[in-house]
C-alpha cells in the first residue's frame, strides 16, 4: 500500500481546515444534500465529503456507509488533495498504489474512486468523492459534473471561513474563537487527558492609538497585520489565534501548561523585538502587553478563562504605561 505524503504547505492547510471548525461535528443538511445528489447523479453506492486531518480522514457527510472516519494513511482522498484536479481510479485492483489497500481488500471493497479536491483559501482541505464496489469509467461529462458539485461544497466551506475570519489579519474573529472554544471546552470536559490543559493568552497592543494618530490608519492596519503574522509564526498550527477586535488578540490552545505558555511568550517577545529591529529609524514599533490563564476545574467557559487572562494582561499594561516610551522598545 502506498500511503499519501503530506502536502507541500501542510501547516497552512491544517490551519485552514481547523479554522472551519467542521471536524468532529454532527452531519449538516448543507453538506448532506450534496452527497445525496452525487450518489444519485452518478449511480454509486457511496458518496462523501471527506476532510483530511493530520492522521485521519473525517467524513463531514457520507451517504451509503456507516463510518465517520478512517486513517489518512490508507485514504484515497489523501492522494487526491495532492493534485490540482480530480483523481479517478477506475479499478483499484489494477492500481499499484491501492491494490493491497485494506479499504480495497476488505470493507468497503473499493474498486472505483473519483474525488475532487475541496479548496478553501487556496488550500485543499478535503474532497468530494464517489465510490463504487465495481470497476467503471467516468466520462468527461460526468467528471465535469462532479467538479462542479465539488465547487458548490467548497463554496459552502469558503462562506464558513469568511464568517469566522477577521478580514484584515486572516485570524479567527470573535465568532470563530467562540465556536472553537465551545468544541474544545466540551472535549476537555470529557477527555481532559487528551486535550488538557487548555490555556489562553490575551494580547493588547500598547500605544496603538499613537500609531494611528502619528502615522495614519494605514500604519495602524500594518501594525495589526504584523502582530497577526508574528502570532502565526510563534504559536502552533493547532492553536487558535484570534483578533477579538480593535488592537486585542488572543490565542487559545490545548496541551499547554504554564511552562509551555511561558516559553511561547518568550518566543513572542523575541519575534516582536526582531520585527522592531527591522523598522526604519523614526518609524512606529510594536509594543504589547500579555497575560495568560490555564483552565482549572472551576473555569467553566471561555468568558471565565478570558477574565483571568485579561486580569494578568492589564496588570502588565499598567506597568508598561508607567515605564514605556512611545512605540515601545526596540
Amino acid at each position: 500500500m502506498q500511503s499519501p505524503p503530506v502536502t507541500a504547505d501542510e501547516a497552512r492547510r491544517m490551519a485552514v481546515l481547523r479554522s472551519l471548525q467542521l471536524l468532529d461535528t454532527s452531519p449538516e443538511e448543507r453538506f448532506d444534500r450534496h452527497t445525496r445528489l452525487a450518489r444519485r447523479l452518478f449511480d454509486v453506492p457511496i458518496a462523501a465529503v471527506s476532510l483530511v486531518d493530520s492522521s485521519r480522514q473525517y467524513f463531514k457527510s457520507i451517504d451509503g456507509l456507516e463510518v465517520r472516519q478512517t486513517g489518512r494513511a490508507e485514504s484515497f482522498c489523501g492522494h487526491t488533495i495532492l493534485q490540482a484536479d480530480a483523481m479517478v481510479v477506475n479499478d483499484a485492483l489494477a492500481d499499484t498504489r491501492f491494490i493491497d489497500n485494506p479499504l480495497v481488500t476488505g470493507s468497503p471493497d473499493i474498486r472505483f474512486y473519483a474525488g475532487v479536491p475541496l479548496v478553501v483559501q487556496g488550500q485543499p482541505i478535503g474532497t468530494l468523492c464517489i465510490i463504487d464496489r465495481q470497476s467503471r469509467e467516468l466520462s468527461a461529462e460526468d467528471l465535469a459534473s462532479l467538479t462542479d458539485l465539488a465547487g458548490m461544497v467548497a463554496a459552502e466551506m469558503q462562506t464558513l471561513h469568511e464568517a469566522t475570519t477577521d478580514t484584515l489579519t486572516g485570524l479567527c474573529n470573535q465568532r470563530g474563537l467562540a465556536n472553537a472554544a465551545r468544541h474544545l471546552f466540551r472535549a476537555d470536559d470529557h477527555h481532559s487527558d487528551l486535550l488538557g490543559p487548555l490555556a489562553i493568552v490575551t494580547i493588547d497592543l500598547d500605544h496603538f492609538k499613537a500609531i494611528n494618530d502619528g502615522f495614519g490608519h494605514d500604519a495602524g492596519d500594518r501594525a495589526l497585520k504584523a502582530m497577526a503574522d508574528i502570532l502565526k509564526q510563534v504559536f502552533r498550527g493547532s492553536d487558535w489565534s484570534a483578533r477579538q477586535g480593535g488592537d486585542e488578540f488572543c490565542v487559545l490552545s490545548c496541551r499547554s501548561g504554564p511552562l509551555a505558555v511561558q516559553r511561547q511568550l518568550e518566543r513572542l517577545d523575541e519575534a516582536v523585538r526582531a520585527f522592531n529591529r527591522g523598522q526604519r529609524a523614526g518609524s512606529w514599533k510594536l509594543a504589547y502587553s500579555a497575560g495568560f490563564a490555564v483552565r482549572t476545574p472551576e473555569i467553566a467557559d471561555l468568558d471565565a478563562l478570558l477574565c483571568v487572562a485579561d486580569g494578568a494582561m492589564y496588570d502588565q499594561k499598567a506597568v508598561h504605561h508607567a515605564n514605556a516610551t512611545p512605540w515601545g522598545a526596540a
